[in-house]
């Protein structure tokens, strides 16, 4: 009779158990929990008065319990001064947005995450290039109207299972204008989205060792990120794709 796996330790078919590469994994998810922790710590520490409100804040992450593969959604609206909201709302903005989630991420890790870019790449690593957690595509934009949204595809990385390499997964960030509601002022909607990500630390160790590092580090870098939207201080752009001289 077939052995039932425990609920946390579900594996990608066609995943093979490569000993150097659990190794690997093992250590990037114990570093992983002292960046939460930083980053935890970082986040109470700019804790302070903001230009913006940030409200209706919520959070949400749910494993295909076939495939292994994670959604997690950070939501909450941004109210703004109406003067602050026209300063915001440009392609070039829309690039310093992006980076600026990349920004908060190594601030809150006190350097030991970095971001590394090429005109077609972004790697995300663990203490020097070589250990590459995360590899995306370059970022996708889009402008239209009242809605603005980036878009990074999974490529591959030591944090992605092999069945998530070059497939659908992708991060995004979607930012929606509202006008004002009732005495408060106008808003923006903010939703960063992971979709379609197959987890290595999930399918190599337990869903809640990701849920306690890699997946608590994202939602903390996200509340950092909207924090910084509501102090209307954003990153200047790496790469410059979406600057009036590109």
């Amino acid at each position: 009779m077939a052995r039932a796996r425990a609920p946390g330790s579900l594996r990608c078919r066609g995943q093979r158990d490569d000993p150097m590469t659990g190794a690997l994994i093992g250590i990037a998810a114990a570093l992983l929990a002292l960046c939460a922790a930083l980053a935890a710590r970082t986040l109470r520490r700019r804790s302070m008065a903001l230009p913006g409100r940030v409200v209706d804040l919520g959070d949400e992450t749910v494993f295909d319990r076939e495939t292994g593969a994670v959604r997690s959604v950070q939501r909450a609206d941004v109210v703004l001064e109406e003067s602050a909201l026209e300063q915001l709302w440009s392609a070039v903005n829309l690039e310093r947005l992006a980076r600026t989630y990349w920004r908060f991420l190594t601030r809150a890790t006190l350097g030991l995450v970095r971001v590394f870019y090429t005109e077609r790449e972004r790697f995300v690593v663990l203490l020097a290039p070589p250990f590459k957690l995360l590899t995306f595509k370059a970022p996708e934009y889009e402008l239209d109207g009242p809605r603005a949204l980036v878009r990074w595809r999974i490529e591959r990385g030591l944090l992605v299972s092999r069945r998530g390499r070059g497939g659908d997964g992708y991060l995004q960030i979607e930012v929606t204008r509202h006008p004002p509601q009732g005495d408060t002022g106008p808003r923006i909607h903010v939703e960063v989205e992971v979709a379609n990500f197959y987890p290595s630390i999930a399918s190599r160790l337990s869903r809640f060792v990701y849920s306690a590092t890699q997946a608590r580090i994202h939602v903390i870098v996200t509340h950092g990120f909207l924090r910084s939207l509501a102090r209307l201080d954003l990153a200047p752009s790496r790469v410059g794709a979406l600057s009036p001289q590109a």
